[in-house]
C-alpha cells in the first residue's frame, strides 16, 4: 500500500480544476484535495483493475472517510472503467483501491467544476 500524489492537469478553463492520480495500484490510497468550492464532481477510472475496485471517499472533518454516492444513490465504487458523477458535496475527496493483484495500475482522474 502506498499513497499516491495527485497532479493538477491544465484544463483550459478557470472555473475548473483537474486531479489525477497515476499508477495506483493494490490497495493504494490517493492523497485528498479540497473540493468544497465545486459544485460538480465527476470521477474517471482506467486501466487494469486485477480484480480491485476503487472507491470514491470522502471527509468533512479530515479524520473519518465515507464512501461516497452517485446520483442513483449507489456507492461510488469502481470495478470496470468508467466515469461518475460524484452527488456528495464534502470538505476533502480522494479516490482509494481496495484488493487487487500484481497487475493492477489504475489512473483516476477528477473534473472539478464551479
Amino acid at each position: 500500500m502506498a499513497t499516491i500524489d495527485v497532479n493538477t492537469l491544465p484544463s483550459g478553463n478557470d472555473r475548473c480544476a483537474v486531479a489525477s492520480w497515476a499508477s495506483m495500484a493494490q490497495n493504494d490510497v490517493g492523497v485528498a484535495i479540497g473540493n468544497s468550492q465545486y459544485a460538480d464532481r465527476s470521477f474517471q477510472v482506467a486501466g487494469t483493475f486485477g480484480g480491485a475496485s476503487v472507491a470514491v471517499e470522502g471527509t468533512n472533518d479530515g479524520t473519518n472517510w465515507a464512501t461516497l454516492t452517485d446520483l442513483q444513490g449507489n456507492p461510488l465504487l469502481f470495478t470496470t472503467a468508467k466515469i461518475e458523477l460524484v452527488t456528495e458535496a464534502t470538505l476533502r475527496i480522494r479516490p482509494k483501491v481496495t484488493g487487487g493483484d500484481g497487475t493492477t495500475n489504475l489512473t483516476v482522474t477528477a473534473l472539478l467544476k464551479e
